[in-house]
């Protein structure tokens, strides 16, 4: 399948369930962590957590068969201190910072640049809002592809690895909002990559 095999979509009602199925294979399988209700309890809420609010934005990709095979959320909670960094909580506040959230992409169709066209979606989306200054998301470097998909897209802002301890071992990025320069005037990702957001 090519990536033009594939409707992106803003979710449906009857997209909720499949689409809370992509996120939970993806949090027991690539994280091996499970269901924490502290870190996950927006999967079970999806409605409440991103389809009803009109800031924020919940896509699906779907196959041929119809089938929900990706996610991509964005909402407008930055990211709280604690367990995050204090400076990065405080330079990227709620109400003004659209938080990128669960990009998740079923392994049989990674590879086809379903990820990166989600977050050109969900970019989009932050700039027709008018509301957001910022773009920001973390991710976890353990997750294979996820690390260097985001350091070709956004720029890091905390690298949890570097701190004493090691702290959650995640890595912190800003995004640019769409029109706005790449990172280090880098050209964009390879459309065949794919990544995976908390």
């Amino acid at each position: 399948m090519r990536t033009t095999d594939y409707i992106l979509r803003p979710a449906t009602p009857a997209d909720l369930a499949p689409a809370r199925a992509v996120m939970l294979d993806t949090v027991y399988r690539d994280f091996g962590t499970g269901y924490v209700p502290h870190w996950h309890g927006d999967i079970i809420d999806l409605a409440g957590a991103y389809v009803t609010p009109a800031r924020h934005t919940l896509l699906v990709a779907v196959d041929a068969q119809g089938e929900v095979v990706a996610t991509a959320a964005l909402d407008s909670r930055g990211p709280a201190h604690p367990p995050n960094p204090l400076h990065v909580a405080e330079r990227y506040p709620s109400g003004v910072t659209a938080q990128l959230r669960r990009v998740y992409v079923r392994p049989e169709h990674r590879r086809r640049g379903l990820a990166r066209r989600l977050v050109d979606e969900l970019l989009a989306f932050a700039a027709a809002d008018g509301g957001y200054r910022a773009v920001y998301l973390h991710t976890d470097p353990a997750v294979t592809g996820a690390e260097p998909f985001w350091r070709s897209l956004a720029k890091v802002v905390h690298d949890e690895r570097e701190d004493a301890g090691g702290g959650q071992g995640i890595v912190h990025f800003d995004v640019p909002m769409p029109g706005g320069p790449m990172p280090g005037g880098q050209e964009g990702p390879s459309d065949t990559m794919e990544m995976i957001v908390m």
